[in-house]
């Protein structure tokens, strides 16, 4: 097991960025998924995808972050990228559908994100559940709900990721 005790920088500082490129036409820059719920945390167990079991234990003025260089030497490095999230899109018909779909999702203490007409649920746990929580608005199609999965090995929203492709999402409509 690897113990990894700081972070050495972003992937992006221009000390890094030459030499993780020159090891990513090797083959050798190995990547740790984090769930974006986890970043916080500073002592972590984890493996990468090459199969490496780390040990995070970060001092207190250091977390990870999408692009957090974990190691770097002239063979290898470790990269951590932040896993996306999975989020319920809920869709409500009207005004008054709206506003009883935020009572319950305010009572409920969902983390949400707002995008016009449309609320975002952040995902914590299995679809099914959320699904039963708002099965009155529903059924009777007050609220149309679809689950959006963000592609792990695609990059995030917020530009920080230099990998190339384009952002996915899978839809899984629950409300037709």
């Amino acid at each position: 097991m690897l113990r990894i005790d700081r972070v050495l920088g972003s992937r992006l500082e221009a000390e890094f960025f030459e030499e993780l490129h020159r090891l990513e036409h090797r083959g050798a820059v190995d990547i740790v998924n984090v769930p974006v719920t986890d970043l916080a945390r500073r002592r972590l167990l984890t493996t990468t995808r090459a199969g490496v079991e780390l040990a995070i234990a970060l001092p207190r003025n250091q977390k990870l972050f999408d692009g957090a260089v974990l190691q770097l030497d002239d063979n290898s490095a470790i990269v951590v990228r932040a896993a996306t999230e999975r989020w319920l899109k809920l869709e409500p018909r009207s005004i008054a559908d709206a506003v009883e779909l935020g009572y319950h999702v305010g009572n409920l203490h969902w983390r949400v994100r707002f995008g016009g007409e449309v609320l975002f649920v952040a995902l914590e746990g299995r679809p099914e559940d959320y699904f039963a929580r708002l099965e009155g608005l529903v059924a009777s199609r007050r609220v149309a709900i679809s689950v959006l999965d963000e592609e792990e090995d695609e990059p995030d929203r917020t530009g920080t990721d230099e990998t190339h492709g384009a952002h996915h999402l899978n839809h899984h409509d629950r409300s037709r």
